[in-house]
């Protein structure tokens, strides 16, 4: 049998827990798992684009579990009263091939991208950091703020969106959030000005110039999340080429991240070498440090991981018949049988 999250469950578990306290222990998942970087079998992600939109597939695998996560990106979708990103994922059985999980991974992508770019500010923020600036306030922003305060003691963030209301949305739903202090900037200059942190997660598919270099100040930390598919950028390219950059995974970075602006052969280095030690993140107090987010599938991997041992924690979710199960396995046509289906109707 696999167990089945949906979107219901998985905000069950959410609220069983605590978001702080998923997004802190995903996290750990996700640092855990690139510590194990050679053990995985990883490629880019498989896109397929439109006018509108792109729909992708991210699959990666160790020796004891396939993952893959369907997800697309349809910035116009919100016109039409759909999400911009909508996603789901499976765990399979390596040995078997079994499917061992089915998840929703709308809510849980939201979730690990939010662990991941906190994470990777530990590495690459100064340790100082108190103040951030958030730059496009979607459906990704309040995770991005509980993640930065919970993991990196972030107490206050300046908000901006072209779209006030969408700011004004951010500033309502993290009321419960007394510690933070949450102000709306009108600009995105006035946001930025003085950020030890500025994260963008803009949803435009455009050659976007969100941060330009004369907004930049010594010492800052970048963490650019909106630009994840072929042709979408939010920094400007002086300012991509004087940080240093830290990527997930370096093929599909190059393909999707704002180093598709860069010659091929321009220095960076991936985020599983500084998380192993063997390559420095920030180097000195006033070096401007990039994380170039693109999502990487071995962060859903993870994410997918922590999902099934939480759900079967808590007894989350329920199991269903996706593949059959067979007296004869061998004799798949017995499902079609009237005493096939009685079977199964009376095991039910």
């Amino acid at each position: 049998m696999t167990r089945y999250i949906d979107v219901n469950d998985l905000a069950r578990l959410v609220n069983r827990k605590g978001l702080p306290t998923c997004l802190a222990e995903m996290a750990e998942y996700i640092r855990q798992d690139y510590l194990r970087w050679h053990d995985f079998e990883k490629c880019a992600r498989l896109a397929n684009h439109s006018p509108d939109g792109v729909i992708e597939l991210m699959p990666v695998s160790d020796a004891s579990l396939y993952a893959f996560k369907y997800v697309n990106g349809h910035p116009k979708n919100t016109h039409n009263g759909l999400l911009t990103v909508m996603a789901f994922g499976a765990l399979g059985d390596v040995d078997t091939g079994a499917p061992v999980l089915l998840s929703e991974m709308t809510l849980t992508t939201a979730i690990r991208t939010a662990a991941t770019s906190a994470l990777a500010a530990r590495y690459l923020a100064r340790p100082d950091s108190k103040r951030m600036a958030l730059i496009g306030n979607g459906s990704q922003s309040e995770f991005q703020a509980i993640a930065f305060h919970t993991l990196l003691g972030i107490e206050e963030i300046h908000l901006f969106d072209i779209d006030r209301k969408a700011s004004e949305k951010l500033a309502a739903n993290l009321a419960g959030y007394p510690q933070l202090k949450l102000t709306i900037a009108g600009n995105v200059a006035e946001a930025v000005r003085g950020a030890d942190i500025v994260t963008t997660v803009t949803a435009d598919k455009a050659y976007a110039t969100i941060l330009t270099p004369e907004l930049i100040e010594p010492g800052m930390h970048l963490n650019a999340v909106g630009g994840d598919c072929p042709g979408k950028t939010e920094l400007h390219r002086d300012i991509v080429e004087r940080a240093r950059v830290i990527v997930e995974y370096e093929p599909q970075s190059r393909i999707e991240g704002e180093i598709q602006q860069m010659p091929a052969n321009s220095p960076t280095t991936e985020f599983w070498q500084v998380v192993e030690g063997s390559a420095a993140g920030r180097e000195n107090v006033g070096q401007v440090t990039l994380f170039d987010s693109v999502g990487f599938a071995l962060e859903d991997y993870s994410a997918l991981r922590y999902v099934l041992d939480v759900a079967r924690a808590l007894d989350i979710g329920h199991d269903i018949a996706l593949v059959p199960e067979l007296e004869n396995p061998k004799d798949l046509f017995a499902l079609l049988q009237p005493k096939g289906r009685e079977r199964k109707a009376s095991a039910a």
